[in-house]
């Protein structure tokens, strides 16, 4: 041994770095509760199957020293301490319910990068100034229960508890009965948080689109969501038989919601490029093959970056659904279900994810967010910036939605620094 050369040390300026190859088994592991033959994730809020997956998200909280809270709707939030006992905590997070046919990743990679990062830390033996929190939102996905993003939702004071508490599924049962048979019915109240309110609130997740991996960049620095308006919409005529009945002379609830369907792409187009319109649900009675349909029901989802884009989306459709209305002889009731303004981003949170990007060398570009997520509600109440990665094909909501480990990776090492940056 040359007694001439100093030993090696980890240079000051090398930034952390997390395991990502534990990272990933921890993504497989969990994706084997609820895995489906195609190789895809069913773990819908309070099922058994999510009580297995928040099992297991407990267990390695324990496993990594952390202490574990849950609220009245069921969110859980794992902390690390920090060195500081007034500080703010700086959290991260995601949710672990799926999808009916969902995959691996959808908000289960937020919740695990966010371990990793605690797991990161355990072992270099870091203590941060401020606290360090992990959260499972509860019911993101609003498969089961409406409305969509429930837990964050009511973290964030829009649902409260008592609202969240007693809505059905379609078998009537109520998300406060199942939160209790599962034993995830917790006694914090929600939306406090030790210390006060979070400091700073960073989302890693899937891109869920194509912009990332047809720009070959691993690295999304997400500066907003589009605002959403989702309705329900019932369009009523007549059921009438298909062989006697003249053309003219019927009053088609299907002919209507044909042509309503048609306009809701329109309209999204007459929006772009950030305008969105999409009719993902309808229900035809008497669902007959030889009746005229005397009831269609359906759903519009309606997005765009502005507020006064979303105006004129909405006004359009009110106008041009009563006009198809009285062209094709039947009646529409249109019935507003939800509603998010469109989101930016703290500026901070999101300068502080391109500089952990910047400083790990990886590439990447400004995004917009398309689909709601929790950091939605938590920029009501907090700080917020989001980190997005690729996923294959743009494909989300599905068995075959995948990732790539290197980006995987990648995502959570850019947000350990972004947190490490607010955190001290």
């Amino acid at each position: 041994m040359d007694l001439s050369t100093p030993p090696a040390t980890p240079a000051a300026s090398t930034p952390l770095r997390v395991d990502g190859a534990r990272l990933w088994r921890s993504l497989m592991d969990l994706a084997r509760i609820g895995a489906t033959p195609k190789g895809g994730v069913r773990r819908i809020a309070l099922t058994d199957e999510d009580k297995l997956g928040r099992d297991q998200f407990a267990a390695w909280c324990a496993e990594a020293g952390l202490t574990l809270r849950i609220d009245a709707v069921g969110n859980m939030f794992a902390r690390r301490a920090g060195s500081d006992p007034h500080a703010r905590a700086v959290a991260t997070g995601s949710h672990i319910d799926t999808q009916p046919s969902g995959g691996k990743f959808d908000g289960n990679f937020g919740v695990l990068a966010g371990l990793e990062v605690m797991r990161t830390l355990n072992e270099r033996g870091i203590t941060t100034r401020a606290p360090l929190e992990v959260a499972v939102w509860t019911n993101e996905e609003g498969t089961r229960f409406t409305p969509v993003m429930m837990g964050s939702g009511a973290f964030a004071g829009v649902f409260a508890p008592d609202f969240v508490h007693v809505q059905v599924d379609g078998a009537g049962l109520s998300v406060g009965d199942e939160l209790r048979r599962i034993g995830y019915l917790g006694e914090q109240p929600c939306g406090t948080v030790p210390g006060g309110p979070y400091a700073a609130y960073f989302e890693a997740h899937i891109e869920q689109g194509p912009v990332l991996e047809a720009a070959g960049l691993p690295i999304g620095v997400v500066s907003g969501a589009l605002g959403q308006r989702w309705f329900d919409v019932t369009v009523t005529g007549m059921d009438a038989h298909a062989g006697p009945t003249p053309m003219p002379l019927r009053r088609d609830a299907m002919l209507g919601a044909a042509r309503m369907v048609e306009a809701v792409n329109r309209i999204a187009l007459d929006e772009a490029p950030h305008g969105r319109g999409t009719v993902g649900f309808l229900q035809v009675v008497p669902n007959s093959r030889n009746v005229i349909p005397g009831r269609v029901a359906f759903s519009v989802d309606l997005r765009n970056l502005t507020h006064e884009g979303l105006d004129r989306m909405e006004a359009a459709l009110h106008r041009q659904f009563a006009q198809i209305a009285r062209d094709t002889q039947v009646q529409v009731e249109l019935r507003q279900v939800v509603q998010f303004d469109a989101c930016h981003f703290d500026a901070a949170c999101v300068a502080s994810v391109r500089s952990a990007a910047e400083q790990l060398g990886l590439p990447h570009m400004d995004v917009v967010s398309g689909a709601g997520h929790d950091a939605v509600y938590l920029a009501q109440v907090a700080p917020t910036g989001m980190i997005f990665v690729p996923c294959k094909d743009g494909i989300s909501h599905n068995e075959i939605e995948d990732a790539l480990p290197e980006h995987i990776e990648a995502g959570a090492n850019v947000l350990l620094l972004a947190m490490l940056e607010r955190a001290g």
